[in-house]
This record gives C-alpha cells, sequence and structure tokens, in this order.
C-alpha cells in the first residue's frame, strides 16, 4: 500500500475519495487549499470548506493540512482572469486552477513530501493501454468533470488517483452516509469562488479594471445600439445588449475591445463552420481526423474533424465559440486533447 495525498474541498466528492482510499489501506493524508482570501459567498475553499474537511479527517481518523496558494492563485488564476476581459476573451478560471495550482504546484508538492500518489475527488477515470494512460469520463455522465482536466496528459495521470469516478453521484452521498460523513447532503459547489452572488461579475471587474461602453453594429457594420462595457461582453451573449428596439433576437458574434465595438447578428449569423485554436494539449500524440468536440462543461461532444493544422471543423455548422473557451477533443469517452478558442472574424 502506499502513502496518498487527497486534496480536499470540503465537498462530499473528496470526502468519499478519502475514505475510499483508507478502505483500500493506503496512508491517508488530507490536504485544503487556501486559494482566495477576498469575499466569498458561492464555490468551492471557503472558511466553512476548510471546517468541513478538517472535520471529515478527524471523523476517519488522518492527519489534516491547509497549504496556502493564495499567491499562486492570484497569479495564474486572478490575474490572467482580469486581463483575458481587458483583452475581450472570455477565460475558464476553474481550468486555469487545475493547471496551474492543482495539477501543478500542489502535484509538485505532493512529489516533493513523499506522497506516491495525489487524490482528488473529480468525477473521471483513467484507462490504461499499451503503458499509456488517457482521461475517461466519469461514471456520472451528469457530473462529469473530464472537460476541465483535459490538459492532464499521460504522463501526469501516472501520478494521479481519482476513485470517484467509478460511482454516480447518489452512490457517493449514499456511501457517505453510511459512513456518517458530516458532507453526506452538502450541495454541490458552483460558480467562480472569487465572483460573489452579491457583487457579480461586473463589480469585480470594474474595481480592477477600466470598463468602456461599446457600440453594437450589424454585420453589416450599421449601428444598432450600445452595451454598458465592451470587457463584459462575449460572443453568443444576448442580454444586456441595448439595440433600442429592434425586432427579433439578436446575439454577439464578435468583441472587438480594441475598437469598442461589438458585431451582433440572428442566430443564423451566429453559427460557424469551425472553430480557430490555439495552445493544443494532447493527451499523448497529436490527434487528426474524427473527434467529438465540446466546448463548455456540461455540453455535449459533437461530431468534428481536426485537421493537420490542429483546426477544429464541424460536421454541421455550430454556434461561435468565444475566444479564450476551452475545445476538448474525445474519442468516444477518452480524451485525446484539447485546446482554446481563438477569435475568429466574422
Amino acid at each position: 500500500m502506499s502513502r496518498v495525498l487527497v486534496a480536499m474541498s470540503g465537498g462530499v466528492d473528496s470526502s468519499v475519495a478519502a475514505a475510499l482510499c483508507q478502505r483500500e489501506g493506503h496512508e491517508v493524508v488530507g490536504v485544503t487549499l487556501k486559494l482566495w482570501g477576498g469575499p466569498q459567498d458561492q464555490g468551492c475553499c471557503a472558511v466553512s470548506d476548510v471546517d468541513d474537511a478538517r472535520r471529515v479527517c478527524q471523523q476517519l481518523g488522518i492527519d489534516h493540512f491547509v497549504f496556502n496558494y493564495a499567491a499562486e492563485f492570484e497569479r495564474d488564476v486572478v490575474e490572467p482572469y482580469v486581463d483575458a476581459h481587458r483583452s475581450g476573451v472570455t477565460p475558464n478560471p476553474c481550468i486555469a486552477c487545475n493547471r496551474h495550482v492543482k495539477f501543478d504546484v500542489l502535484a509538485d508538492r505532493t512529489r516533493r513530501l513523499g506522497f506516491e500518489r495525489l487524490v482528488t475527488g473529480h468525477h473521471v477515470r483513467v484507462v490504461e493501454r499499451d503503458g499509456s494512460r488517457r482521461l475517461r469520463r466519469g461514471a456520472d455522465d451528469a457530473k462529469d468533470q473530464s472537460y476541465v482536466l483535459y490538459m492532464l496528459s499521460s504522463a501526469d495521470l501516472a501520478d494521479l488517483w481519482f476513485p470517484v469516478g467509478d460511482y454516480r453521484k447518489d452512490e457517493l452521498r449514499m456511501l457517505a452516509a453510511e459512513l456518517g460523513l458530516r458532507t453526506a447532503d452538502k450541495p454541490d459547489s458552483q460558480d467562480v469562488c472569487f465572483i460573489t452572488a452579491a457583487s457579480g461579475r461586473s463589480r469585480f471587474l470594474a474595481e480592477r479594471m477600466e470598463l468602456h461602453p461599446a457600440d453594437l453594429v450589424d454585420t453589416a457594420g450599421r449601428p444598432v445600439g450600445t452595451a454598458p462595457a465592451v470587457e463584459l461582453v462575449t460572443v453568443g451573449q444576448r442580454k444586456g445588449l441595448d439595440l433600442g428596439g429592434a425586432p427579433g433576437r439578436r446575439y454577439a458574434i464578435d468583441v472587438d475591445v480594441a475598437d469598442r465595438r461589438v458585431i451582433v447578428g440572428t442566430a443564423g449569423e451566429l453559427t460557424a463552420a469551425g472553430v480557430a485554436l490555439v495552445d493544443h494539449r494532447w493527451s499523448e500524440v497529436p490527434h487528426t481526423g474524427a473527434v467529438g468536440a465540446q466546448t463548455s462543461a456540461h455540453g455535449q461532444a459533437l461530431p468534428a474533424r481536426l485537421d493537420t493544422d490542429g483546426q477544429l471543423h464541424w460536421e454541421t455548422p455550430q454556434r461561435r465559440v468565444a475566444a479564450g473557451q476551452a475545445v476538448v477533443f474525445y474519442a468516444n469517452d477518452e480524451v485525446v486533447g484539447g485546446a482554446t478558442a481563438a477569435r475568429q472574424p466574422v
């Protein structure tokens, strides 16, 4: 048996992950990350979450520690989030947190402390084939988190363990209840941890950057309205755009921060034949040909093809993907890689 470090968010998934490791006879230590020191009323990693994780560890009879990565979180997640909006890009901070904090800084510290594996409560599985590893969707389709972990390579997965990936959420809650864990009925965390529900994204960004009004124009360049802040508009957005009573639904289909202009169009004009991609990450080697491509954490993987330059072409035109969003490639239920959407001119 081995020494494992379990990242414990204070939720039921990581609580059960620790219990499953202990059940198999491993030496288990729990750790909770202190990431955000500002106002917080949603998401994970609040003070109450730390307390829940600590008390679960007490119930299991294992040690619990808190690692302070607030500086790394500010540098690698919060600052890039603000910079992305400043340049008209729609970021995914949860992917950045997983990439730079949990599976970089924490994974490195796990090895340096002498633990054999880092364990998390993510709903994913790992498949091994011919000496290599690949991320696979979790057993519970509704809770699958492979999209936000697409950056993990075969080498990364060698030191990671996701024990809850084979369980449905209701099974995990039942197991937690059987063990008497205090997190058994705790609601799942939602939304971005550093954005409060009370203040929202606009106030958070306004306190950290200057916001500028934008002109709205149609695809022919004709003025049709205004938006209060170009930095807050994302491709596909409909609400918050003052179209001056123009008939029909219009959506943002391109955001130009430099010119403080947003192009709006109909649902048909919002579709595109493919997605321009940058910053590719592969499970093993670059992939070409048919894939299922997923563009949001809870979306569906749709039929597409990757060309030899790593650009994506839909089998059937789909809604435009906002620049900055992840596009993850699947072969059946296995992740073969992913990339970041780039801005596509209309």
